[in-house]
């Protein structure tokens, strides 16, 4: 074997053994933690099958451990978001997705005028709500400050 072919990525780097004490977390969330403190500087990059296959997990195992972090506050939403995205959150109903879509395509939408587009879907008021409230407590709603107020 050559040296080339001996080369390993080799990186050093520090995590605090408090990640294993946490209340909580699985054996695949402490490790998604490890593989994103690794790559701290790049874990923006990342795509959700390179963080799965770092940790030694399935894509679906790796989804769970990444929502046990955002759930922690272990992890940013936003980076969460940007790997998974909304759609791969099974955490949100198909009415929440559904809803979010919507709001990105009118992000200066009103709840009158969500009320008034639900009489379109057979949605009523309170499932509505329900929705919002929804992806308020996953923290979808960052970046629509009028759906948040209504949803709180």
């Amino acid at each position: 074997m050559t040296n080339e072919m001996k080369q390993i990525d080799v990186r050093n780097f520090t995590v605090s053994t408090e990640i294993f004490f946490k209340p909580n977390l699985d054996i695949y969330s402490q490790m998604i933690y490890i593989v994103l403190s690794s790559r701290t500087s790049e874990a923006s990059t990342l795509t959700l099958s390179e963080v799965s296959r770092k940790g030694r997990m399935t894509v679906k195992q790796a989804i769970k451990a990444m929502q046990s972090l955002v759930d922690q506050q272990l992890i940013p939403h936003k980076l969460f978001r940007k790997m998974i995205g909304e759609f791969q959150d099974d955490r949100l109903s198909w009415a929440a997705k559904g809803l979010l879509t919507y709001c990105k395509q009118q992000p200066d939408i009103s709840m009158q005028e969500l009320l008034a587009l639900s009489d379109q879907s057979g949605e009523d008021e309170n499932s509505i709500r329900k929705a919002l409230l929804e992806l308020e407590l996953n923290g979808y709603l960052e970046e629509f400050p009028e759906l948040r107020k209504i949803a709180t």
